[in-house]
């Protein structure tokens, strides 16, 4: 094996958390030397890829688990404002990026697409009401529409009107400022950026160790899959943005912060239907209601996505299971990750999960006939032929260490880092790539406190509402929104 490369950074893992930090890096330190290393041989091949993903583009709009109804009948808007204002983080950043070269080509990763609610039911249509009601006193959510006409419904929803009976009252909050992001070309075009502007990146090359050294720094040891040949980084700081793979390669660290910390794999598939008339008749995201016992990114949706500049109709997700951690991983990757330090976690999670593991049991049973009547439930009109069924990436969600009932399983994203910042890794699922950007401002706080204030002022640049709360600042946020939709070519949503 040759002698360490040295090298300032080393991001490990090519999807979107990678892809943003790296970007950020490169205009805040254009002299640091960054090296990228991916097992797989292409950008954004695991959850960031379009198919692997769901593309919403969250920002609280449409996801009803973001909106809980009170025991008194009032709406908890808090986690729908908090998501949405760090979606307008990253949107103000990719605005920057499309207007100073960093991003190419945006409307091959962004397109507008209302993001919609849907209900059925004399209750669930009260809850819709009050639910925008409370969403439209914040100046984020003020142009939230209710629908509960049946010939409006048709005229915005046709393939979802088509064969269904009104007599059931249905309902939807409209949200026409929404997209659809493709994030596996989002992550191609910030990395050919850093590659442009000197990043070296390693695919085909998986990490084997992470070890630190007497100096601080960390001995990140690489294989090449092609050829078996093994190189050793020497790195003064390491991100592991590496999807399922962030918890074995944290454990492989020794880093004390990771203890007790576990995973839990969930799998996903989804219907999808490349038929243009029917993505012709449905230009929308339509989120249902939750199922009993669903985790909170398990609620069934109808979305138009484009990718590869294709039109298309995808619906789920339906669960599946595996011990893999990634789509393309091992089926060892669960059992390898339980420690003496986390087997507590796991069966306090084990132990009150018992909803959760119900459900998966019920999803896994699900026929194509079972798959097919849920969609009509959504579109009575759905023809069987029309769709395939695909599978999608895998999400490890978090199992996290807890005093009082051994452990709590999350369903959000979490970073991990050593005391001295010098290696962070993101664990964890939804919003996730949504909300990269102030996560990885997150990151560089955490991580760089010492050089943070001397950066504030290009980060102010490439989010101007740094440090601010929009929902506090009706007249900023209008005056962003305009500026992002035109920089994002996103006028006609607007």
């Amino acid at each position: 094996m040759s002698e360490p490369a040295r090298t300032d950074v080393v991001l490990v893992g090519a999807g979107i958390m990678s892809a943003t930090l790296g970007a950020l890096l490169r205009r805040l330190e254009p002299g640091w030397s960054i090296t990228l290393v991916e097992r797989l041989d292409a950008v954004g091949a695991e959850s960031s890829n379009p198919w692997n993903n769901a593309g919403t583009g969250h920002a609280g709009l449409c996801e009803m688990n973001y909106t809980p109804e009170g025991p008194d009948g009032s709406i908890d808007i808090s986690k729908a404002v908090r998501i949405n204002e760090e979606f307008q983080v990253t949107r103000q950043f990719w605005a920057y990026a499309a207007e100073n070269g960093i991003l190419t080509d945006v409307r091959s990763f962004l397109n507008p697409v209302p993001h919609v609610s849907f209900v059925r039911g004399a209750e669930r249509v009260s809850y819709l009401r009050r639910r925008r009601d409370a969403l439209a006193r914040n100046p984020l959510f003020a142009d939230t529409e209710l629908i509960d006409d049946p010939d409006e419904f048709a005229r915005r929803l046709p393939f979802m009107a088509a064969n269904r009976d009104f007599a059931q009252p249905v309902a939807l909050n409209w949200a026409q400022d929404g997209t659809d992001v493709d994030f596996g070309s989002l992550s191609r075009q910030l990395i050919d950026f850093c590659v442009r502007n000197g990043m070296a990146a390693l695919f085909g090359h998986e990490v084997r160790t992470l070890s630190r050294q007497s100096d601080g720094s960390w001995a990140v040891t690489v294989r090449n899959h092609r050829s078996g040949e093994r190189r050793t980084l020497k790195a003064k700081f390491v991100f592991v943005g590496a999807g399922g793979d962030a918890l074995p390669l944290l454990q492989k660290s020794g880093i004390s912060e990771v203890k007790g910390f576990a995973g839990f794999p969930i799998g996903g598939k989804f219907l999808r239907a490349a038929n243009p008339a029917l993505s012709a008749s449905h230009r929308a995201k339509v989120y249902g209601v939750p199922s009993p016992g669903a985790p909170p990114l398990g609620a069934l949706h109808l979305d138009l996505r484009f990718v590869d500049g294709k039109s298309w109709l995808v619906f789920g997700p339906f669960a599946g299971w595996s011990p893999k951690f990634l789509k393309h991983g091992h089926f060892s990757d669960l059992p390898r990750s339980i420690r003496l330090n986390n087997i507590a976690s796991m069966l306090g999670v084990g132990i009150s999960e018992r909803k959760l593991l119900n459900y998966l049991i019920g999803q896994l049973r699900q026929s194509e006939p079972d798959r097919m009547e849920a969609l009509r439930e959504f579109a009575p009109s759905a023809v069987d032929s029309d769709w395939e069924l695909t599978v999608a990436g895998q999400r490890v969600q978090v199992i996290r260490p807890d005093r009082r009932h051994g452990g709590v399983l999350e369903f959000s994203t979490t970073l991990v880092s050593a005391s001295d910042g010098t290696i962070i890794g993101l664990l964890g699922g939804s919003p996730g790539a949504s909300t990269a950007v102030p996560i990885m401002l997150d990151v560089l706080q955490r991580c760089f406190p010492h050089r943070y204030q001397s950066w504030l002022p290009t980060l102010k640049e490439m989010v101007p509402s740094l440090g601010t709360k929009l929902s506090d600042e009706p007249a900023l946020y209008a005056e962003l929104r305009s500026w992002t939709s035109k920089a994002l070519r996103l006028e006609a949503a607007a």
